[in-house]
């Protein structure tokens, strides 16, 4: 295998996906010239998959990278790249579902995206975009209405593949349980401190593709910890195989059968991001990872409120 071609998995939709995708979240955000130089950098390093969402504002520096690299020849038509962006969560209604991936594909300047999820199993009130107080604007979430309007998303050709994100196994059940066309993908915090057991064997028995968000911790964020990156446990792993630590966090995902959103704009990073795919944990060190200690890093205090659907973080992520 080429060091930078990176593998894909195909989804329960029968379409193809690269198993690691270039995340697009940034904060601080850069100006949107220097986004889109980054994103083309990575389509040169070998990514072929780009995760943003509505909320991100980076659909359309994303948009004009794409167009750069057709026209630069990184690539040789649109089919090349695999696009994921994501439904807010002020347009989680059935109603609002088709007019947001409108204006995201206008943002995007594309006539689909080979993914699209709903951010989260939450509904906000629309014009509530403070992310300091979105909990006192938090509304019942119809979970079945909203996944109809995604399936009519499939229907009309704006996207290849449907899916959720921050789903918790029982809010995903519901889903699959009424579905015409099944989530392909759940995308959730997933790392070496949040290992997600009970899920991934979930989403692996019903043929949803589990994808790691934070695959590296926070990083620098104003939320969670540096507890993946400053691990002893993978530090120990790394220097013993010769490898970068990320390095070490990365495979142990793929190990697990899960895809993730990686996020570097360092081009030597973004190279060392992507070659985990000729060498392996050994069970000792797999055992070893198994030890570190869990705790969520996001815990999504935004969407829970006194007089919310969900009154507390037990209600949001149903136990888990």
């Amino acid at each position: 295998m080429e060091s930078n071609k990176i593998p894909e998995v195909i989804l329960n939709s029968g379409h193809r996906m690269p198993l690691i995708a270039m995340g697009a979240v940034s904060d601080p955000l850069p100006p949107p010239e220097q986004l889109t130089s980054i994103y083309i950098d990575a389509i040169a390093t070998g990514y072929r998959h780009f995760d943003t969402a509505s909320i991100y504002n980076t659909e359309e520096p994303l948009g004009k990278a794409v167009a750069k690299a057709l026209e630069l020849g990184l690539i040789k038509n649109r089919d090349e790249l695999f696009i994921t962006s994501k439904l807010w969560c002020t347009d989680a209604h059935h109603d609002l579902v088709l007019p947001a991936l409108k204006e995201t594909l206008g943002k995007l300047d594309l006539s689909y995206v080979d993914l699209y999820l709903i951010h989260w199993p939450v509904r906000i009130m629309k014009g509530s975009e403070n992310l300091e107080s979105l909990n006192e604007n938090v509304v019942p979430f119809y979970i079945n209405a909203t996944w109809k309007a995604m399936e009519e998303c499939c229907e009309f050709g704006l996207a290849k593949s449907i899916g959720v994100s921050n789903f918790s196994w029982v809010k995903l059940k519901k889903i699959l349980d009424q579905a015409t066309i099944p989530p392909a993908v759940n995308q959730v915090e997933m790392n070496v401190a949040w290992q997600q057991e009970k899920l991934v064997e979930f989403c692996r028995a019903n043929g949803v593709r589990l994808s790691a968000w934070s695959p590296l911790g926070s990083n620098g964020s104003c939320w969670g910890s540096q507890k993946v990156l400053k691990s002893p446990v993978l530090q120990n792993i790394a220097a013993a195989k010769e490898k970068t630590v990320a390095q070490i966090a990365l495979r142990w995902i793929y190990e697990q059968g899960a895809s993730m959103v990686v996020k570097s704009f360092n081009k030597e990073r973004m190279k060392e991001n992507i070659k985990i795919f000729d060498w392996k944990l050994s069970k000792e060190e797999v055992d070893n990872i198994k030890q570190i200690p869990q705790r969520r890093g996001f815990l999504g205090e935004w969407f829970v409120h006194e007089n919310g659907p969900y009154k507390s973080l037990e209600q949001l992520w149903d136990g888990e």
